[in-house]
């Protein structure tokens, strides 16, 4: 058993956990999927539970290299670096015709009250994504008025991206994602004209 054998079962749990749900995919699909053998699974995680905790800590161990890090190197402005996030949230949508939606999102909404242990594994997911934006904020100064609660704010940007992905799958169309960050976008324009005009 190599390291990369439980990298292969890792990823391919989580496509196939945002594909199908995890309720709906078995260990056998996993396997198939994978190339392994379920002796192969099993060697590294003991239940399907386990490897459901397994995914959350991967997630939260590539959050930064596959999806922040690349943003903060192509991106000087730390405010724009927040729209830009977004609208690589947007294209995921638009590759896939409004249908997966956000991982972390999906397992929140499907597991939690199912799988009380992956909860607090969900919420440090969450706690690190906006822990990124706070420290985009931060790092804006005093573009933005010193009464901004920054953290109160990363977790609204948080809200906006999760709950317009929700509701443009719902609809399956962009639309309600496009409104939600336009209207982000005006109230952090609005923030930085406070300061600007004082």
């Amino acid at each position: 058993m190599t390291p990369d054998t439980r990298e292969k079962i890792l990823t391919t749990a989580a496509r196939l956990f945002l594909e199908q749900g995890f309720a709906a995919t078995g260990i056998a699909t996993i396997c198939r999927e994978a190339g392994v053998n379920p002796g192969s699974l099993y060697h590294f995680f003991a239940s399907k539970d386990a490897l459901l905790i397994g995914v959350l800590q991967w997630y939260e161990l590539h959050l930064r290299p596959i999806v922040m890090d690349p943003i903060e190197q192509s991106q000087p402005d730390p405010l724009e670096r927040v729209f830009d996030l977004l609208a690589w949230y947007r294209g995921n949508l638009e590759i896939t015709r409004c249908r997966l939606g956000c991982p972390i999102g999906n397992l929140a909404l499907e597991v939690t009250d199912t799988h009380p242990e992956a909860r607090p594994f969900i919420d440090i997911n969450f706690a690190n994504w906006a822990d990124s934006i706070q420290a985009w904020l931060d790092e804006a100064g005093d573009r933005l008025p010193a009464s901004t609660d920054r953290r109160a704010l990363s977790r609204m940007v948080l809200t906006v991206m999760e709950g317009g992905i929700m509701q443009s799958r719902a609809a399956d169309r962009l639309q309600p994602f496009d409104d939600s960050v336009a209207q982000l976008r005006h109230y952090i324009d609005a923030l930085v004209a406070q300061t600007t005009h004082a």
